[in-house]
């Protein structure tokens, strides 16, 4: 059994909230959320680490007892010690943390007052009005409990992040395009869309029509299914492990853009198509663009659009927003790509909480193509961290300085990721903050004030000359913990006036700014950083994530300051 690397860190991370909710030793828990991150930050597969007698070990943040576990969960499938705590507590009470607010310390509490053990439970117990008078919940989280539970159930089964549903699909793309006879495999879908979350992938593919049962055959039988649920000539369906339906249908080359234009989506954007295409006398489907009995058009996604007398609209856009009229004036936008990114502006190193050296990170930077890396390590509010204070952040901007005398072409930007206080007041001095490059502004205490309160926090917060960037402004953690309650169109109003950029984080479980508001900022005049937050060389590799949610934001070059070069970059940064 060959596991991807979200899988094995699913694994340890079911055991820290097993131990945590057990009240284990605060250290072992983190032991394995360490662990959890740093193989989720892994690029190379774990599996094949293992299958070659690597030492795990070698990995900070991975001991030798943890290597041996995670050789474990390779070689078998599971851990032991995960089936242990499964039988000692219900396994139901990890469900109680689809509902975001309620972490492990929290769900152990629900359990041990009020004998919760399932969403069934605690939507009994937040009814009947018990949740409120415990220590720490109150009336309003009992009603915040209520309200999220209403959208677990309506969501049904939980979706995968885009990230983790990527690697999925990026497995099964090379492992179909490994059969002889296969000319194209294309993952369509929400997944081609971008869409922050995926509920399952549609897989379409080109072939002989002598190999379509070896591609079927191929197909059910590929690692990672869990369980078959059809298996045709031209179509099967499969579950992989982790809950992910995946339908692959096999489509003639003739008709293969009609078919991927009609399985990427969205429904909305497909609809409006077909009714364009309607008023010209056309029909559009799966299988092409017909007058009549007559195909006219649909081997490419291109003849699709033009025979509706529209331009080619990237997949990102596709979601009936205003992208069938832009396409139809010739005014859509020249969306941001990979090779537009010439910096970072957001990580961190092993002297906070991240894994790399700045000497690292900086080679790091540079090997992406960069011509600058911020290090924006976290200040002293977030003790957990190690947040580094006024005399720390001194010290460490003049290591930074001796590191940039040995690079020619590459320069490591002085930053902080400083803390918004309660009462928006920014965690260090403003004589301090005065000698940066520049400082991103952050939420990470006390997100559950309310949207009034919170939004007059933030606005307080940029209203220091020195607030260059708003850091993840919602504070969201997709899948996990809900935005905090703010006027959004009130802070981007606020950014505009102050000339502060905001950041779509590209976190697999932020990307924080949403896309839906990178694009109420752009229009607005609001520029906007689209950063990795990486805490690890590799995590550089996450603007991949941001680079796709700017996209469906409709955001461009011009949109994104980290597509400048370094000196327009710092005249930028100076603030009005």
């Amino acid at each position: 059994m060959f596991l991807q690397n979200n899988e094995i860190r699913d694994l340890l991370n079911q055991v820290a909230d097993l131990l945590e909710i057990r009240d284990d030793n605060p250290f072992r828990v983190r032991a394995y959320r360490e662990a959890a991150r740093v193989i989720e930050q892994m690029t190379e597969p774990v599996a094949s680490l293992v299958k070659a007698n690597k030492d795990l070990s070698q990995y900070r943040g991975i001991g030798r007892d943890l290597a041996a576990k995670i050789r474990e969960i390779v070689e078998t499938g599971g851990l032991e010690q995960l089936r242990r705590l499964r039988q000692e507590l219900p396994v139901s009470l990890l469900d109680l943390m689809q509902v975001p607010s309620l972490g492990p310390k929290k769900t152990a509490q629900l359990y041990k007052h009020l004998g919760v053990a399932s969403l069934e439970d605690l939507e009994r117990a937040a009814r009947r009005g018990q949740i409120a008078d415990l220590s720490g919940f109150g009336e309003k989280s009992q009603q915040h409990i209520i309200e999220s539970l209403g959208r677990v159930k309506k969501s049904g089964e939980k979706r995968l992040l885009w990230s983790d549903a990527a690697v999925h699909a990026r497995a099964l793309e090379e492992y179909l395009m490994d059969i002889e006879g296969v000319r194209r495999v294309r993952v369509a879908g929400s997944f081609r869309r971008g869409e922050e979350t995926v509920g399952d992938l549609d897989v379409l593919v080109t072939c002989g029509r002598d190999r379509e049962k070896d591609v079927m055959e191929a197909f059910v039988s590929f690692e990672g299914v869990k369980n078959i649920l059809s298996h045709g000539k031209t179509k099967s369906s499969v579950i992989l492990r982790p809950g992910l339906q995946v339908d692959l249908r096999i489509v003639a080359q003739v008709s293969y853009g009609a078919a991927l234009h009609y399985f990427t989506g969205s429904r909305a954007h497909n609809i409006a198509v077909r009714k364009l295409a309607q008023d010209k006398g056309y029909k559009i489907n799966e299988y092409g663009v017909y007058q009549g009995e007559k195909r006219v058009a649909g081997k490419t996604e291109k003849e699709v659009y033009a025979s509706v007398g529209l331009t080619y609209i990237p997949p990102e856009l596709r979601e009936n927003m205003g992208e069938i009229q832009a396409a139809a004036d010739n005014r859509l936008p020249a969306l941001l790509k990979r090779s537009d990114i010439r910096g970072d502006l957001h990580c961190h190193t092993r002297r906070t909480d991240g894994h790399g050296s700045l000497e690292e990170m900086a080679h790091g930077a540079i090997a992406m193509g960069y011509q600058y890396l911020a290090v924006t390590e976290h200040s002293q509010k977030v003790a957990m961290a190690g947040g580094l204070n006024e005399k720390q952040v001194l010290q460490y901007m003049k290591k930074i300085d001796a590191i940039n005398e040995k690079f020619s072409g590459f320069r490591l930007l002085k930053g902080m990721e400083v803390d918004i206080l309660a009462d928006g007041r920014l965690d260090l001095a403003d004589s301090v903050l005065a000698q940066l490059d520049l400082v991103v502004c952050s939420v990470h205490y006390q997100q559950r004030m309310d949207e009034k309160k919170q939004t007059e926090r933030i606005i307080r917060a940029m209203d220091n000359p020195y607030c260059h960037i708003l850091g993840h402004p919602t504070a969201r953690l997709i899948n996990t913990r809900d935005p905090m309650e703010i006027d959004l169109e009130k802070i981007i109003l606020a950014a505009k006036d102050r000339g502060v950029i905001l950041e779509l984080n590209a976190q697999p479980d932020r990307l924080d700014l949403p896309s839906s508001y990178c694009k109420m900022a752009a229009e607005s005049g609001v520029r906007i950083a689209v950063s990795t937050d990486a805490h690890s060389v590799e995590n550089l590799e996450l603007m991949e994530n941001g680079i796709a949610a700017a996209r469906r934001g409709w955001l461009t070059r011009n949109d994104v300051v980290n597509t400048r070069s370094l000196s327009e970059l710092l005249r930028l940064l100076r603030r009005p």
